[in-house]
């Protein structure tokens, strides 16, 4: 596949938008360190992804995956992280692809595993640098624009816009109880947490749904689960959690619409 080609694909607009933004970040905040833990990001994945399909005795593919799952990790990671974190938390990623499957496939997305385990294991800060956390409002114009052409590219708008709508009516409905815990979570650099988080992992086509009904679920399943994870313990994990309990639950749906389809089969057979 050629450079033009591949850019032309989801993978090529999802890679070549958070290069966009990375760059635009790093000119906002005046340094290089988020590039240098990108790049390194990038070439722990690349390697780890390459090294265990080796292993596996895999056909050889170019790894485009593992360079959008280390640009993602390096853009939420806090760029004062230690590079150690950033490597480590690139290879947990990798390795959940390989490890946590159900028929050789993944569950869960990689990016937020990897994330999800180096909070656990090393508190790791979350900046979300490369959603411009930190940078003027009308940066936030910027990360909607690329949001939005990533999402029609891979088809998902009826999930983004009922995980964006859930997540801020909820958020919306939290402030009646708890104004601070509202004006917290529509200020960046959760705000812009949410829109990168809603454009660019919900969206992930490997272990999101692709019929609209599946995706109206699924965006909804990660809104009020993570809304009520943020409401009872704060944090920015939230987002994490309830992208993995919808990822579980395509998982679940997969294997129940195989299995139906199977005993269609064989009582089809039989007649």
């Amino acid at each position: 596949m050629t450079v033009r080609k591949w850019l032309k694909t989801p993978k090529g607009y999802v890679t070549l938008v958070l290069i966009m933004y990375l760059v635009i970040a790093s000119i906002g905040y005046k340094e290089i360190t988020g590039i240098l833990h990108a790049i390194m990001a990038v070439l722990v994945s690349v390697f780890a992804e390459t090294l265990v399909r080796a292993i596996k005795k895999e056909k050889w593919a170019f790894p485009y995956s593992a360079i959008i799952t280390g640009l993602i990790i390096s853009s939420i990671l806090s760029s004062s992280s230690p590079l150690g974190v950033v490597c480590v938390t690139s290879l947990m990623a990798v390795l959940s692809k390989y490890i946590l499957i159900y028929k050789k496939k993944h569950i869960f997305n990689p990016a937020v595993m990897g994330l999800l385990l180096s909070q656990l294991l090393y508190h790791s800060g979350q900046s979300w640098w490369g959603a411009f956390g930190d940078l003027p409002g009308w940066t936030l114009l910027l990360l909607i624009l690329g949001g939005y052409l990533i999402t029609g590219r891979v088809n998902k708008f009826p999930m983004v816009f009922t995980f964006l709508g859930v997540s801020f009516v909820l958020m919306l409905l939290i402030g009646f109880y708890n104004p601070e815990a509202e004006m917290e979570a529509l200020r960046p650099p959760f705000i812009n947490a949410i829109l990168f988080f809603g454009f660019i992992m919900l969206t992930d086509p490997p272990t999101s749904p692709a019929k609209d009904k599946d995706q109206i679920i699924y965006g909804l399943l990660t809104a009020v689960v993570g809304t009520a994870v943020y409401g009872l313990f704060g944090g920015l994990n939230y987002l994490f959690i309830g992208l993995i309990l919808a990822n579980g639950w395509n998982c679940l749906k997969k294997a129940r619409s195989k299995s139906t389809a199977q005993r269609i089969t064989i009582r089809t057979q039989h007649r």
